[in-house]
């Protein structure tokens, strides 16, 4: 499924994106624990956290994930929106919790 479409079925908050139509998104992947999605974090995923720093960004960048969703009306600030912008990260958002919107992603993806 193309990251537009994840971004308009879940009506997800952009922070930075840039070529959501040229991006694909194969999966998603939930964690708090960056360890955890470097080691098992898969390319072309989004990721759901609730960590907003620039090492967010990074590890992102390093495992080619689609974007990074922040949960829960969490807005990363302008230095990591910079950040991804140089790596091509797209950031989104919701005020929903890691638990609804992590269901709504995988009912999106399982149609």
């Amino acid at each position: 499924m193309k990251l537009k479409e994840v971004i308009g079925s879940l009506d997800l908050e952009v922070f930075y994106v840039s070529n959501p139509e040229g991006k694909t998104v194969s999966g998603g992947y939930v964690s708090d624990l960056l360890s955890d999605v470097m080691g098992n974090a898969e390319k072309n995923e989004v990721w759901i956290t609730m960590q907003s720093h620039m090492n967010v960004v990074a590890i992102a960048s390093l495992k080619e994930l689609s974007a990074v969703i922040f949960v829960g009306g969490i807005e990363p600030a302008e230095a990591v929106v910079r950040k991804a912008e140089e790596e091509g990260i797209a950031l989104l958002g919701t005020k929903l919790p890691t638990f609804s919107i992590a269901g709504r992603l995988y009912q999106l993806l399982e149609r």
